[in-house]
């Protein structure tokens, strides 16, 4: 039996990658960068969806628009169309059009960093950054933070005080913008912080402790959330206001009534104590204490009918008893009328808060895990916005050759690292603004 003859198979081996070097140096860089945009997007899954329900902040809670990182988004996108554009065009050894298209390229990527800019302007406008040893974010409302509401109106208080003494002695006074923001500072001090710290030290029930530090927070830096319910979380914290204010009405007519049965009283035994030729006086002034402790005692020589020193000194003890809680009465009712205007005003911000209202002031914010938020907010997206310069700043060196089919591998190389920094906001953009 005979066998056929079979030609040898010969193999082609490929002496190496079929890659061009700077496309495999490209390749292994990326590989790289995938690893260190997978271990923080990681991180941030983890640290996004391990916190409690409710207790990460919503876009809106740290002035973060959807429409905005939206509007970014397809900027990119559209980067990345004009670039494959680019190559096509240069490809075809259309030199000039395929520098139209990737002048376009760096006009798109100048916008998404543009807008960027925008987003972190707010965002430190409003405070809302990491900082040392303590940013204007506080995780919950406690008396830690009620703490540091105050001292943070108190220093500058203290410093517009200070200035207001030296300009008194240099015979100038503040301007008017001085003048109004020292006495806000004050209003604020005595009827929101202090109003706040008595009601938590007098307050037995803990949960009405927790609810009064709440609506101070609530007053200054409200971010109620989007959806259903949002109206009736709202009004419920209107409604609380509105509470507040008629309790305090009511609070109002039972210290006034006190406070005129005091001074009657207090006349009263003023006329009992006083000299007989001084008990017709219509107004008794301040003085007579004074002299009442200089009349001289019942039967000696040139003395007038009187109590005796003893039914004297008790009667004293009682009138300076009565103006220790005249004075008392005064301050609780200036206090509760001061109170009185702060509701109003917190009614009127219910939607912006004090914190917008008086900028001015960096009053400190209760955002749960709001520090953590800002935290890896700022890394990831300052690393895209790293990356997305580096790119610009390869399209300029890119335009400074003339694109022909000469340099279409630059233009490829170019582009593919362009999309890489493109694939990943692709991933940022729901993460960040949609979660």
């Amino acid at each position: 039996m005979s066998h056929g003859h079979h030609a040898a198979v010969k193999l082609h081996y490929q002496p190496a990658l079929p890659l061009g070097r700077g496309k495999l140096c490209l390749w292994l860089f990326l590989s790289t960068e995938i690893m260190f945009f997978a271990g923080l997007i990681g991180t941030y899954i983890v640290l996004r969806f391990g916190v409690p329900a409710g207790t990460w902040p919503a876009p809106h809670d740290v002035h973060l628009q959807e429409y905005v990182g939206a509007f970014n988004t397809f900027v990119l996108i559209c980067s990345s169309v004009t670039i494959v554009l680019a190559l096509e065009a240069s490809k075809q050894n259309n030199a000039g059009l395929a520098k139209f298209w990737m002048i376009l390229t760096f006009a798109l990527g100048c916008v998404f960093l543009g807008v960027k800019g925008y987003e972190y302007k707010e965002k430190f406008k409003h405070g809302i950054y990491p900082a040392k040893p303590h940013s204007r974010i506080y995780e919950k409302a406690d008396l830690y933070y009620v703490q540091g509401v105050r001292l943070t109106l108190a220093s500058q208080r203290d410093a517009l005080t200070a200035r207001q003494g030296r300009l008194q002695q240099e015979g100038k006074s503040l301007s008017e913008r001085e003048a109004e923001d020292l006495a806000t500072l004050n209003d604020l001090l005595a009827n929101l912080v202090q109003w706040t710290e008595l009601k938590a030290v007098r307050e037995q029930d803990t949960v009405m402790r927790r609810l009064a530090i709440d609506k101070m927070a609530k007053a200054i830096y409200p971010h109620w959330h989007i959806g259903p319910g949002t109206d009736e979380i709202k009004d419920a914290y209107v409604a609380s206001l509105v509470r507040e204010e008629e309790q305090i009405e009511k609070d109002l007519v039972t210290v006034k009534d006190d406070l005129q049965k005091a001074q009657q009283e207090k006349a009263n035994l003023e006329k009992q104590a006083a000299p007989p030729e001084k008990a017709a006086s219509d107004a008794p002034s301040n003085a007579t204490l004074v002299a009442l402790q200089n009349q001289p005692a019942a039967g000696q020589a040139g003395g007038s009918p009187a109590p005796d020193a003893e039914q004297r000194s008790k009667v004293l003890a009682q009138i300076g008893k009565l103006q220790e809680r005249i004075d008392g009465l005064n301050t609780e009712q200036a206090r509760m009328q001061g109170r009185t205007k702060m509701i109003e005003l917190l009614k009127e911000e219910k939607d912006d808060g004090l914190a917008h209202k008086y900028a001015q002031f960096h009053l400190p914010m209760v955002i749960p895990s709001g520090n953590m938020w800002a935290s890896t907010y700022f890394l990831l997206t300052g690393f895209h916005a790293l990356h997305v310069l580096v790119g610009l700043i390869a399209f300029v060196l890119v335009l400074l050759y003339r694109l022909d089919h000469t340099k279409s591998h630059i233009l490829e190389n170019t582009g593919l690292y362009w999309h890489f920094v493109d694939l990943v906001w692709i991933f940022l953009f729901p993460l960040l603004y949609l979660f």
